[in-house]
């Protein structure tokens, strides 16, 4: 009977433990789109190696993951900083997305930046709570080495380099070294793209399985179903290695979220216009 007791005890506890662990691990994703290019681009121009005379619209999104007590960016988007041309690019300031699902730019806890080109990082002051969290090895190339003689500030703007090294002054950066880490409950990113010098990419738990939220580490679904590396990367073989790697952690490609591809606005349900939750 005493043994009964105690295990009978032991599997409650596991159950109970269980318990709080799948809630502290499971977050609701939300994509939400700001921005699209007027023109379409070839699908060379969006995959090397790709052959055929097709076409393909881009557009501009961040994420957003809300769970275990936190509301959490990932990427921030790009403000009138950037001198867009209107010609080309048609957006709407980022954090007005935000209205469309009851929620303020003031309450985003974190921002998990996945690399430093302006269309990622240049929205970061339009939260003024929220703890940037960034590579390390990209952040320090960005501020750094970029801007010396032989550095690549390619798809860089400097306005945002003085955003991310205030964040810094300011005590609300944390930098990430290495592949593989978990930063929150749930939320774990990977690197090795080499998209930018360390780029990432950011593993969420739903419930319901893992997204990936790829962001330029696959521009589109094109790159990661045909396996073919974008023309912006600092390693191709990397980038196309890493397109496999996200491809084995989940059991569908279409839990992979790519950056720029429209296709994410009709694959998943529609929660307001230009946003979408993502979910089974």
């Amino acid at each position: 009977m005493k043994y009964f007791c105690t295990t009978s005890f032991i599997a409650f506890a596991l159950l109970f433990s269980v318990g709080v662990y799948s809630q502290e691990n499971k977050y609701e994703i939300y994509a939400l789109k700001f921005g699209e290019r007027t023109n379409k681009i070839p699908v060379s121009d969006a995959a090397v190696g790709a052959t055929g005379n097709d076409s393909m619209n881009v557009c501009f999104m961040y994420w957003l993951l809300k769970g275990n007590g936190k509301i959490i960016l990932v990427d921030a988007g790009f403000t009138a900083d950037a001198g867009i041309n209107p010609k080309f690019i048609r957006f709407i300031r980022p954090d007005s997305m935000l209205k469309k699902i009851n929620i303020s730019p003031d309450e985003i806890t974190d921002i998990i930046i996945t690399h430093p080109h302006w269309d990622h990082i240049g929205g970061i002051d339009l939260y003024p709570n929220a703890m940037v969290w960034m590579q390390k090895e990209d952040y320090n190339y960005f501020v750094g080495e970029a801007w010396q003689e032989g550095g690549s500030i390619k798809g860089f703007n400097s306005k945002d380099v003085v955003k991310i090294v205030q964040r810094n002054l300011d005590n609300e950066l944390t930098l990430i070294d290495g592949d593989n880490k978990e930063i929150m409950p749930g939320i774990t990113v990977f690197t090795g793209s080499k998209h930018t010098f360390e780029s990432q990419y950011i593993a969420v738990g739903t419930g319901a399985g893992k997204v990936i939220i790829a962001s330029d580490n696959s521009w589109f679904y094109y790159n990661l179903i045909h396996e073919l590396p974008i023309p912006v990367c600092l390693d191709s073989n990397a980038y196309t290695k890493n397109l496999k790697r996200m491809k084995s952690m989940v059991s569908d490609v279409y839990r992979i979220i790519p950056g720029h591809d429209p296709l994410v606005f009709t694959k998943f349900p529609i929660v307001a216009e230009g946003v979408v939750r993502i979910k089974n």
